[in-house]
């Protein structure tokens, strides 16, 4: 999973990706790597993966992971090359989401970019910048269509077509994402790359003195927008985030106690992307290694194979499956075989979130 983080100058963006890849670098099991100066990796929270180390005394864990990439440059005017300019535009394109990082906090020393406190009127800033970028790639692309349509390639006269109707959209002032599409144009259209057809989620930031609700009047502002949009928006108090990257884990549950908080704002944010993007984390378990995947919700067992490796899909016989709610209620894998409960399960099954899985494959 990789998201994006945009959001305008001085509402706490950088203070909390800074906060992000700090919590990252102290996990150790999984290394926190900078990719580049503007991206960091981090392991997703997952209490299963502890149990289930020492159960099996595996020799490593491999916990699942997301890329946080924090996007620079966008202010209004960057599709017209203010600030940083397009220069985003690369890094965005290659996120699966983007998490929109609001300012939900008046305080006189940090000066707003905008002059004042107003989320509403911020998150439009920043989506018509994405709207105007997609507005200049959507038209560069029904330009080569044209030069094309002499060929007579039902899939061009088709893409031409599409195109066509989603630059209306936009020229309308409307993010893609809100565009209605049948089942075969959802396909066809990830071929444009286009940024507003990326899920939001949006993040309040707010200051100490909404803890420990984390709300105000200008979160209920940008709730009431996501609902609106079907999407969801968090709240999270980045200072305190910078704060608790700096603890160890025991001491961050003290603290996050004394501020009335039951967890970070970190595992939220993947909580909430993980949420957003329909993933869901099934197990595989032994003494070489514990290990989470990430796969899409509905995934069938042939499909989650493929995500360890090609092979698995392809030669596929079946999935033999245990829920980890049966293992760590019972104890052990072999009270949980002999009540019954460890299954064999073909090409048809579906894959829960928290399935424990040993494929038998045949290459």
């Amino acid at each position: 999973m990789k998201l994006g983080i945009v959001g305008l100058p001085n509402v706490g963006k950088s203070t909390l990706f800074n906060a992000i890849t700090k919590a990252g670098a102290e996990v150790e099991n999984y290394p926190f790597c900078t990719i580049e100066p503007n991206i960091g990796v981090v392991t997703v929270p997952d209490k299963r993966l502890t149990f289930l180390l020492n159960l099996y005394n595996a020799k490593k864990v491999v916990p699942a992971a997301v890329e946080f990439v924090d996007i620079a440059g966008l202010v209004k005017g960057a599709s017209n090359g203010e600030g940083l300019g397009n220069q985003f535009l690369a890094h965005i394109r290659e996120t699966s989401a983007i998490v929109h990082v609001v300012r939900c906090f008046e305080n006189k020393d940090i000066t707003h970019v905008m002059g004042e406190v107003d989320p509403l009127r911020d998150i439009e800033i920043i989506e018509m910048e994405l709207i105007f970028a997609d507005m200049d790639t959507i038209s560069k692309r029904i330009e080569r269509f044209q030069k094309a349509t002499r060929l007579n390639d039902k899939k061009i006269l088709s893409q031409r077509e599409l195109a066509i109707i989603v630059k209306a959209h936009l020229d309308k002032g409307q993010p893609v994402r809100t565009l209605k599409l049948n089942d075969e144009e959802k396909i066809n259209i990830k071929e444009f790359f286009l940024i507003t057809a990326k899920p939001v989620l949006y993040v309040c930031n707010v200051e100490e003195n909404s803890l420990p609700s984390l709300e105000n009047k200008y979160t209920e502002l940008v709730k009431g927008r996501a609902k609106k949009e079907g999407t969801q928006a968090i709240s999270i108090c980045a200072k305190i985030e910078a704060e608790l990257s700096e603890l160890s884990e025991s001491d961050q549950e003290t603290f996050l106690k004394d501020l009335g908080l039951k967890e970070t704002g970190l595992n939220r944010l993947i909580k909430a992307g993980y949420d957003l993007l329909g993933f869901a984390t099934f197990l595989t378990a032994g003494q070489i290694e514990v290990r989470a995947w990430t796969i899409k919700k509905g995934f069938l067992a042939p499909q989650a194979a493929g995500v360890i490796h090609s092979d698995f899909e392809r030669g596929f016989i079946r999935a033999e499956v245990m829920s980890f709610d049966d293992l760590f209620r019972l104890g052990n894998q072999k009270a949980v075989k002999d009540a019954g409960l460890i299954r064999s399960e073909g090409k048809e099954y579906v894959v829960k979130d928290g399935d424990i899985i040993e494929f038998r494959f045949n290459v």
